[in-house]
């Protein structure tokens, strides 16, 4: 049964119901997640799409800011929030912006507010301690930020008759050993690799420059192109200068479409120490190729999480305030693909790539989000020293274990029944706590 959330009493009806009827419960909002954290058979499922309302504080006062704000429903989606900032000549940042405060409903059906004054241990582990572990977030309060210049640089570039595949690597070489220089510079970018098609494809959408003109832009980027020249490639890159950031975004990142996808995906957060010592830095780049030169995709990000001005103490894993590439990935199939061809790929992708990504990185850690659906150590991979607290809270806060999700906070102490390919946990079967004989299991039947 799924309920089309519209109310905060309609989300407190349902946990209730769920807590004193041991039903398992799925929250489903719209943003996507690799982990089936929205899915579970005969699951109470809550849908917060529709929690859409959106407010805007001229002058909002928590803690030691007062300033612009906006209160957003759990449901807004970041264009919509972008457009909201937009109109009042403001700009908000998705979800990496600064979050004042939350509404939620927590597991004994109460709706509090959780912020720096109101409830902070609760605010502590709402910022970076995963989804569908704490409580129902109805609506948060982000801070607003006045408008800034952007300029975007896209290219792409393949093999064929005038460029090898030696060529090609050459070319990204010159482009990764930068990545720290580039991060340092405020600048963040996309970009994706793969040699699906038979040729190898390197797509740059967008090198995206907050705060710089194109020249600056062009500056900055001088040393790499002066490198893939002396190479023989001749990238011709597009650039664009915009007054604003909405206008930036909207025209770099088309809204994408919904759909199916054969695939699984693994991540990586690696540190910008990698990028400090050249052993490190030929290695992490032979394990990012690697991927690709065996039939994957990667999807990668050129990011750094770790702002000159500071960050608050927060949930969020601390790898990422060390990283300066956040690389994601894939193995895809066809529909027709025999059973035992699937399960040789999606183990190629945990125990080859997967493995060759974490013994260049010790230590460091993976994007929840985004990330092995069976990623091994979970608990350190994405939260590291956080999680002994996390835990803590999850069991004060949540005794009752209403809330569960994949690799979320205290999951650990829940298996499924059934499994897909030998060893991916069916969301399709039934949830049980671990070590429990069958009369103990959380029942999730058709009739809840």
């Amino acid at each position: 049964m799924s309920v089309n959330v519209t109310t905060v009493a309609q989300i407190q009806l349902a946990i209730n119901l769920a807590r004193s009827q041991n039903l398992r419960l799925v929250i489903k909002n719209t943003g996507h997640d690799y982990g089936a954290k929205s899915t579970g058979a005969g699951a109470l499922s809550l849908w917060t799409h529709n929690l859409k309302d959106i407010r805007y504080y001229e002058n909002y006062e928590e803690g030691s800011y007062i300033g612009p704000a906006f209160k957003m429903g759990a449901g807004v989606q970041v264009f919509e929030a972008y457009e909201a900032a937009h109109k009042h000549n403001l700009t908000v940042v998705g979800a990496e912006g600064k979050v004042l405060s939350m509404e939620l409903v927590t597991a004994d059906g109460r709706f509090v507010t959780a912020s720096e004054s109101s409830n902070p241990e609760l605010f502590w582990a709402l910022r970076g301690g995963g989804g569908s572990t704490y409580g129902v977030v109805t609506s948060m309060v982000i801070k607003a930020f006045p408008e800034i210049p952007v300029s975007t640089m896209i290219f792409s570039v393949s093999t064929g008759d005038n460029l090898s595949v030696g060529q090609f690597w050459q070319a990204f070489r010159a482009y990764f050993a930068g990545f720290a220089n580039y991060t340092d510079a405020g600048n963040y970018a996309h970009f994706d690799l793969n040699a699906t098609s038979g040729n190898y494809v390197w797509n740059m959408a967008p090198w995206f420059a907050p705060n710089m003109s194109k020249s600056e832009l062009e500056d900055l980027a001088g040393p790499f192109f002066k490198a893939v020249g002396n190479i023989g490639i001749d990238l011709q890159p597009t650039y664009r200068e915009y007054a604003n950031f909405y206008d930036a975004w909207n025209n770099s990142f088309p809204l994408e479409l919904w759909g199916s996808n054969l695939a699984r995906y693994g991540s990586r957060l690696f540190p910008r120490e990698n990028w400090e010592d050249s052993s490190k830095l030929s290695s992490t780049f032979e394990a990012i190729r690697h991927v690709v030169d065996n039939g994957g995709v990667v999807s990668a990000y050129n990011v750094a999480a770790a702002p000159k001005s500071g960050y608050p103490d927060n949930a969020v894993n601390p790898a990422w305030r060390e990283t300066v590439l956040h690389a994601i990935d894939i193995v895809a199939w066809t529909q027709d693909m025999y059973t035992e061809l699937i399960t040789i790929w999606s183990n190629v992708l945990t125990s080859d790539w997967g493995m060759m990504w974490r013994s260049v990185s010790p230590g460091s850690g993976a994007y929840l989000s985004e990330s092995d659906y069976i990623e091994p150590g979970f608990q350190q991979s994405f939260w590291g020293s956080k999680y002994d607290r996390l835990y803590k809270l999850k069991k004060k806060l949540d005794p009752w274990d209403v809330f569960y999700a994949q690799n979320a906070v205290g999951s650990e102490d829940w298996e499924m029944g059934d499994y897909i390919f030998g060893n991916l946990p069916s969301q399709n079967s039934r949830l049980c706590r671990r070590g429990t004989n069958p009369s103990q299991q959380r029942e999730n039947e058709d009739d809840a």
